[in-house]
């Protein structure tokens, strides 16, 4: 969830290759034990199958990039095992709390066939171990980096009989299916795997959509698909076929990035020169405590506004000409030549707890600025007022060239293969 200081990155980590200058003096099997014991504390693992799989499988073994074994079986931490020439992560290996959330929600049995969409080799060993031997894995990835790194880690680690494939996932499995569950480990945006799933079964998606991503499960009604348990999450992004690409206005030489998944053409020379121009400055008179989540305002956003997208600062830049109340994914409002986020300031801290309370704010920069805030102030004190307390929207997916009417509250994201209808409750 959307909280005031996550601790979860979206495969950004900066990661070192293990050496015997940092490997641990605790063994590796007393940190897999308490790496189950705090999923299972935290309510990650709520199955005896996932909590018998991740004590068996050695992480450690698909993440030498891990700068030590702590770091390996650190629940919230990802690993990063390739990037690009910009260096942006391209494969990692999840963070154990996301892939035990993933693996409960598809509720995998005894024999069942299932397909990994995104391979690394340690997420297949545990789907591996749970479905047992008269089971069948098949692991599909469109990097031959990767693909040939999780089979000979698999074939390593007393897992060779997972079918590792090479290809675009978006047609490679389809010889393979049907599938009793999907588990897709990379980020996209449109679901083409509908027609692979067997009766009963269920999809794993972390779907993105207006520039959010949300790890849904869908279970098959008819012939549409209902969305249960959105969890927020950041995968790296699909390549190939199923590639999406937003836009991307990245300022002040990268230190302030700033994207938007539709709308006009940005205009990155005029953002560039108001992100150092006058500001628009509004407080909402909302308030949220220190760790409280918030992150059913994105929802709402994107429910009404079509200008709505994302701001992020490099952490390992010096700037402050920004100040996002989050890290990561901090809502914005986008549009050509102006832009308007989400700040904070602390306005009460308790004496004997230490902890604090923050007011929602607003700054504006550009041409338009202050009209966008007020645009901005608006939504926050809807969404304060009317659905802060809702648990959120329900999603369902139809496929491309279903009819589907709009929902009263709530909005269609149309896709290639599929159509995303997210709906408030009345």
């Amino acid at each position: 969830m959307f909280a005031l200081q996550p601790n979860l990155s979206d495969g950004e980590a900066n990661v070192e290759r293990v050496t015997t200058d940092t490997v641990s003096s605790e063994s590796p099997d007393r940190l897999r034990a308490d790496m189950v014991a705090q999923l299972k504390d935290r309510g990650s693992i709520r199955s005896p199958e996932v909590a018998n799989a991740f004590a068996k499988v050695p992480r450690e073994r698909f993440a030498p990039e891990a700068p030590s074994l702590e770091a390996a079986y650190s629940v919230f931490d990802v690993v990063v095992t390739k990037r690009n020439a910009d260096g942006k992560a391209t494969s990692s290996v999840s963070a154990p709390w996301l892939q035990a959330e993933m693996l409960e929600a598809a509720r995998l049995t005894r024999g069942d066939r299932t397909l990994e969409v995104g391979s690394g080799g340690y997420n297949a060993a545990l789907i591996s171990e749970i479905v047992g031997p008269e089971g069948l894995v098949v692991s599909v990835d469109i990097d031959p980096f990767v693909t040939e790194r999780a089979a000979r880690f698999l074939a390593e680690t007393g897992y060779p009989h997972v079918k590792v494939v090479l290809g675009d996932a978006e047609h490679a499995a389809d010889e393979h299916g049907p599938f009793n569950a999907i588990i897709v480990t990379v980020g996209v945006w449109d679901c083409p795997w509908g027609h692979l799933l067997a009766p009963g079964g269920r999809m794993v998606v972390p779907l993105r959509f207006a520039g959010l991503t949300r790890s849904i499960t869908f279970v098959r009604d008819g012939d549409r698909f209902v969305g249960l348990e959105p969890t927020v999450c950041g995968f790296v992004p699909a390549q190939g076929a199923g590639a999406h690409q937003e836009q991307v206005a990245a300022l002040d030489g990268g230190a302030v990035t700033l994207t938007i998944d539709t709308g006009p053409a940005l205009d990155i020379a005029a953002l560039d020169q108001a992100l150092t121009g006058d500001r628009s400055e509004v407080w909402t008179g909302v308030t949220v405590n220190g760790g409280e989540a918030f992150d059913t305002l994105g929802l709402w956003m994107t429910t009404v506004d079509d200008t709505f997208g994302l701001i992020w600062r490099d952490p390992d830049r010096a700037n402050d000409l920004v100040n996002p109340a989050l890290r990561w994914f901090c809502p914005a409002l986008v549009t050509p030549d102006t832009f308007a986020y989400l700040t904070l300031r602390e306005v009460h801290r308790d004496k004997e707890t230490g902890k604090g309370r923050y007011e929602f704010g607003i700054y504006g920069h550009g041409r338009r600025r202050a009209e966008l805030a007020q645009q901005f102030l608006a939504h926050v004190q809807t969404w304060d007022r009317d659905w802060r307390q809702c648990p959120g929207p329900d999603f369902t997916l139809y496929p491309a060239d279903a009819v589907v009417p709009a929902p009263a509250i709530g909005r269609v994201f149309r896709k290639r293969h599929s159509q995303l209808v997210m709906v408030w409750p009345d």
